[in-house]
């Protein structure tokens, strides 16, 4: 493969301080410990890192700590997620300023669309800017999976430099992997979002990986992704086993008063703080952070996966 983006590339998190304002210092000690980590890449402004949450103002902080502790070490995506083009073409305008080597855009959300306007979307994107595009899909968000027919045509015109497959579905995504091989394209990047069986995605010919929970575990996943590079399947499938048993930790939050960003953001934060990365564990609103027994039942995780907690 000659893809440009491979390998492990967290969402990186967003950390605040109490009052909401983004932690730079607390923002710079998250990416040197994923750089520490081995990780090959960053990706600015996702879910994980709370975009749709954050203000221009925030994301524009956030951006320029994260590409200037990178350092050009490792690529840095600017996720430019906005439910309509002229908004993205905005926060494009940002990622190209703050020195971003590629954008991750989703399909257009809340406007009920189609395929045709999919498809003029990622066009308009990718011919107003010299980024590369990688596309984001992700329907559970934007409530429409991204077509195979256009990822191939867009992938074989150039358009687009790859895809961030969070849609969960398994057979697309080997489908997709079938007809990049079958039209010769060796240079689009298939990243997978499916964390807990990134094993099982490299070997049905994935690219990289997009985990949340890189942010807590780094370290782990370049250890999966090295045995399956060496093709070492029995390592790679006990690492991802340690790996889902740590993500248990988004079962620590009361399922009754906490819904899905609550308790994966809350998790990985609240998992970061106590091995003392980011300073504070606050979330943004709506969201809640954890209480002091769901903070325990991460720390029990944390603990049992053999991670140094150090709060």
């Amino acid at each position: 493969m000659t893809t440009t983006y491979t390998g492990v590339i967290p969402p990186v998190l967003t950390p605040l301080t109490e009052d909401g304002t983004v932690d730079r210092d607390s923002l710079e000690r998250l990416v040197q410990h994923l750089l520490d980590g081995g990780v090959d890449g960053l990706f600015a402004l996702g879910s994980s890192g709370e975009t749709v949450f954050l203000t221009d103002e925030q994301r524009d902080e956030a951006l320029e700590v994260i590409v200037h502790t990178a350092a050009g070490a490792v690529p840095v995506m600017a996720g430019c997620i906005e439910p309509t083009t002229p908004r993205v073409l905005e926060r494009l305008r940002a990622a190209e300023r703050f020195g971003a080597d590629a954008t991750v855009v989703t399909a257009p959300f809340y406007a009920i669309v189609g395929p045709h306007e999919i498809e003029r979307h990622l066009r308009a994107v990718a011919s107003a800017s010299s980024l590369p595009v990688v596309a984001y899909d992700i329907p559970v968000c934007v409530g429409r999976k991204l077509p195979l027919d256009l990822l191939l045509r867009l992938a074989g015109e150039g358009v687009l430099a790859g895809v961030k497959d969070s849609s969960g579905d398994d057979v697309a995504f080997r489908q997709l992997r079938i007809g990049l091989d079958d039209q010769g394209d060796s240079t689009f990047s298939l990243l997978t979002g499916h964390e807990l069986v990134v094993d099982g995605m490299l070997l049905a010919g994935a690219s990289g990986s997009v985990p949340g929970l890189g942010n807590v575990d780094p370290a782990g996943y370049v250890r999966l992704h090295s045995y399956a590079g060496k093709q070492d399947w029995a390592a790679a499938r006990a690492e991802q086993e340690r790996l889902a048993r740590l993500f248990r930790i988004v079962d620590a939050a009361d399922p009754a008063t906490a819904a899905g960003a609550t308790r994966g953001v809350g998790a990985f934060k609240t998992a970061a703080h106590l091995l003392g990365i980011i300073d504070s564990p606050t979330v943004s609103l709506p969201m809640r952070g954890y209480d002091e027994a769901e903070t325990g039942r991460v720390r029990e995780q944390l603990e049992l996966a053999g991670l140094d907690v150090r709060r």
